[in-house]
């Protein structure tokens, strides 16, 4: 990662060499995505943050008059806040130290998002992108600074309320544009991926990794769903997707879940799939079913590998319900249960209202250009939202 590259040297050369490269990279991409992790969830709350910054700081200066005045002398106890009366008579340093905290959480999560675009410039050979994440970065310098010296004054009560006043709205001012600025950085990155071309990664088993799909489904008497998907996880990889509606929590669910085989149920019955796919490489699968007779098929890589009937008979998936990929929901949109929680990779989850024929599935399987979207849920990154440290990356499956 920290291996320099000249303007006019191999980048291939200089990131991968010997033999070991494939394995290198791997190494690099899975210490990136445990960086990006860590940070995600300061990145999630970036602006709610620079909301609070305001009120921080305010509450910090009225801390300070109090603790100054006479009357407070005597006992700092039971105060708005919550802030104690040092005990040896000196001011509080606590809600400076909470300011800077705070700040400095906001300064460190823009930091980061800007060396995850130096390292994407990096790697894409984008001159732009690079000269903008210096100039971007130039300002968090400078703001660090100003921040830092406005902490010292409140903390050494050296202030006037009208140029603190006015200095807090500069700085909230310069956290707003550099989140924006930012933002429509990653913003332009993405668009230079098709919408569909994109994969979701959950790499740790918690009960708050997730992500949720914007729109519900409708009543249907048949459907099939398809993704591909990649898990080494042990035991069971988990659940890839869940719905629940209203009085039923387990109105269409995919679990693989401890030494069981991957099972697909429906209104709570279940039927156990023959699939084979916790070897950590991408799989297609694509499962099919009617409630007439509640007959089921279970495709695996475009090709069948089980069926059956009776699973749910004449029962209709019912609508307006959520739809989560990644993990199993209890009650309606939550009750997540670590132990339940999908490890691993997820892409293209399509959905339609009918059964596929096996050539759509095996269209779908071999990346064909004739494959369809789902007309139920299509696959697009406009249609996801994701929680939690859950994370997006370029989908590659294909391609390989």
């Amino acid at each position: 990662i920290c291996t320099s590259v000249p303007l006019d040297g191999d980048m291939c050369a200089a990131t991968a060499p010997g033999t070991g490269s494939a394995e290198e990279l791997k190494s690099t991409v899975l210490q990136l995505r445990e960086t990006v992790l860590q940070q995600k969830e300061t990145i999630m709350n970036q602006k709610d943050t620079i909301r609070e910054l305001t009120a921080k700081l305010g509450r910090c200066e009225s801390q300070s008059v109090l603790e100054t005045s006479p009357a407070e002398k005597g006992g700092g106890a039971g105060r708005k806040g919550g802030f104690s009366k040092n005990t040896m008579g000196d001011l509080s340093r606590s809600p400076a130290a909470e300011t800077l905290s705070q700040l400095g959480q906001t300064l460190q999560s823009l930091k980061t998002r800007l060396e995850n675009l130096a390292v994407r410039a990096l790697m894409n050979s984008s001159s732009q992108t690079n000269n903008l994440k210096d100039i971007l970065q130039n300002k968090i310098d400078d703001l660090e600074r100003q921040v830092l010296s406005r902490v010292n004054s409140l903390e050494e009560g050296k202030f006037n309320p009208k140029n603190e006043s006015e200095e807090r709205g500069k700085i909230e001012s310069t956290l707003t544009s550099l989140h924006q600025r930012i933002s429509d950085l990653e913003k332009g990155q993405k668009d230079n991926r098709p919408p569909d071309r994109f994969q979701l990664t959950f790499p740790l088993r918690t009960n708050y990794m997730y992500a949720k799909v914007k729109k519900s489904l409708p009543e249907m008497y048949a459907f099939t769903v398809c993704m591909w998907i990649k898990s080494s996880a042990s035991p069971g990889m988990g659940t890839p997707f869940s719905y629940a509606v209203p009085g039923q929590a387990n109105e269409l669910v995919l679990i693989e879940w401890g030494n069981n085989p991957m099972e697909i149920l429906i209104n709570d019955k279940v039927a156990k799939l023959p699939f084979v796919i916790n070897d950590g490489k991408w799989h297609h699968i694509c499962v099919t079913w009617t409630t007439r007779d509640g007959v089921w098929e279970a495709y695996q890589d475009g090709t069948q590998t089980g069926n059956g009937e009776n699973l749910a008979p004449y029962h209709p998936i019912k609508p307006q319900g959520v739809l989560v990929l990644g993990q199993e929901q209890d009650t309606l949109g939550g009750g997540f249960d670590a132990t339940q929680a999908f490890v691993g990779e997820l892409a293209h989850f399509n959905m339609w209202d009918r059964k596929l024929s096996p050539g759509e599935v095996y269209s779908l399987a071999t990346c064909s250009s004739k494959a369809l979207s789902g007309n139920v849920i299509a696959w697009a990154e406009a249609n996801i939202d994701i929680y939690g440290g859950a994370t997006k990356w370029t989908f590659e499956a294909c391609r390989q």
